[in-house]
């Protein structure tokens, strides 16, 4: 932590080398996600419904709730911690406040939704398929902007941009 609040991230080589590797895996991460909802659902609103509602004709068994349960127990905490992690280097990429609280809330906010859309769609109605797809979309480009910062900040050399909101001590 102290190496990337002093700006030495950019200046440690192998720190450097290690977040430019970590990037590489998110990114290698954001391809495989790409392609098993593709593979599992396609891209249309049917593809992703079917998915969760099952199909007779094509002999899809609906998604049952241990099922459910199994993926959102594995998602939330692998979800959660890789979220944490990118978006907590993001801290020190030099953007304005105001941009990287927009990425940050919609990093969050779509990777809860593309989790809890699947239950939706399940239990309450097809028609949250599209908040699904959606929040898929938003989720893939926010970590790919999320990546994108921070190695343009490494590669680039950018001085850390941490800013603290806590007040000092007064003796």
């Amino acid at each position: 932590m102290r190496f990337v609040i002093s700006g030495e991230w950019t200046r440690n080589r192998l720190l450097k080398l290690i977040v430019l590797w970590f990037m590489l895996f998110t990114f290698l991460f954001g391809i495989t996600v790409s392609l098993m909802f593709y593979v599992d659902m396609g891209l249309s609103y049917q593809g992703v419904v079917e998915h969760y509602l099952g199909s007779e004709e094509r002999f899809i068994a609906p998604k049952s709730f241990k099922g459910l349960l199994e993926i959102s127990h594995y998602h939330a905490f692998a979800y959660g911690m890789l979220l944490m992690t990118m978006t907590h280097l993001l801290l020190f990429v030099q953007l304005r406040e105001s941009l990287k609280a927009i990425i940050i809330s919609l990093t969050f906010i779509s990777g809860l939704a593309l989790e809890s859309s699947s239950w939706l769609i399940r239990y309450v109605s097809p028609g949250f398929a599209y908040l699904k797809l959606i929040a898929f979309y938003v989720f893939l480009l926010s970590l790919l902007i999320l990546i994108l910062a921070v190695v343009y900040a490494l590669l680039f050399n950018m001085k850390s941009d941490y800013k603290t909101s806590a007040k000092p001590k007064v003796s």
